[in-house]
């Protein structure tokens, strides 16, 4: 594939919904009564979650809030949004199918704006001038920083095998080639970085920086590390074609013949929270 630039396109994620229920971890409720904590949260205002993806932080958070907004380009999460929303018995959020670019989108004003593993696929200095605008004058931009998929590499003693990452990012290469693939693109250098200069550029302050230290050590089946495995846009399923059922079963024989009586377990990473006021 010819490196060029990288633009979005809605296939980034097609096909990944589904596997997040099964492949990616819930948020702490730490998250939510350490934000609520730092911010004052008292069930007044209203979030926006930008980048939503299924709900997963959307639905944590909007009990501190009177009314909150999901917003995602991709419409087979905000599908399974709405399912995770109806379980759970939430009806104070509202799933907009749209663009972080096309905000503020006749949305209103919020006490907080949400990004979670979301920032980093969009054009960042104009979304961050659009949502500045968005936020109250006491509001807050709250940027998460977490892992979900994927535990804390390392030798120490764990109950079962950890995943085998390493080979499984080589299975994924020999069928998708060595350079990162995301959409319809790829990305030979990742994902970019310097989302400090990009918030104080736009007229942010901070950021005020909070660590929720876990360490947990959670144990994981073989469909759940596969889900993880199409979790991720640089895996996504939609990328292996027709070859789809064949990556499948060489990944689940991989996982397979590595598990110790159908389990992994692995170590939980850290969450990262950064604050930017408007």
């Amino acid at each position: 594939m010819a490196e060029t630039a990288w633009e979005w396109d809605e296939t980034l994620y097609a096909g990944s919904a589904r596997h997040y229920s099964v492949g990616r971890w819930p948020y702490p409720p730490e998250l939510a009564e350490t934000i609520g904590s730092a911010l004052d949260l008292d069930c007044t205002g209203r979030l926006l979650d930008v980048g939503c993806g299924p709900g997963s932080l959307t639905l944590l958070l909007a009990p501190l809030f009177e009314a909150a907004v999901g917003v995602d380009a991709d419409r087979d999460m905000l599908t399974e949004a709405q399912r995770r929303a109806s379980e759970a018995g939430v009806t104070t959020v509202e799933w907009r199918h749209l663009r972080a670019e096309d905000l503020p989108a006749d949305l209103g004003t919020f006490r907080v704006a949400t990004f979670a593993q979301s920032y980093h696929w969009m054009d960042r200095p104009l979304v961050a001038r659009r949502v500045r605008d968005m936020l109250a004058p006491d509001g807050a931009w709250v940027h998460v920083s977490a892992n979900t998929h994927q535990g804390v590499n390392g030798d120490d003693g764990l109950p079962y095998p950890r995943p085998p990452w390493p080979q499984i990012t080589e299975l994924v290469a020999r069928y998708l080639g060595p350079i990162r693939r995301a959409g319809q693109g790829a990305l030979p250098a990742g994902t970019p970085g310097g989302e400090a200069e990009i918030m104080l550029a736009a007229g942010f302050a901070g950021p005020t920086r909070l660590t929720i230290e876990q360490g947990m050590v959670v144990e994981r089946s073989v469909a759940e590390v596969a889900s993880a495995v199409f979790s991720l846009s640089s895996s996504a399923p939609h990328l292996f074609g027709d070859r789809l059922p064949t990556f499948e079963a060489d990944l689940r024989d991989l996982l397979t013949t590595t598990a110790r009586d159908g389990l992994f377990a692995e170590r939980r990473q850290d969450v990262g929270i950064a604050i930017w006021r408007p």
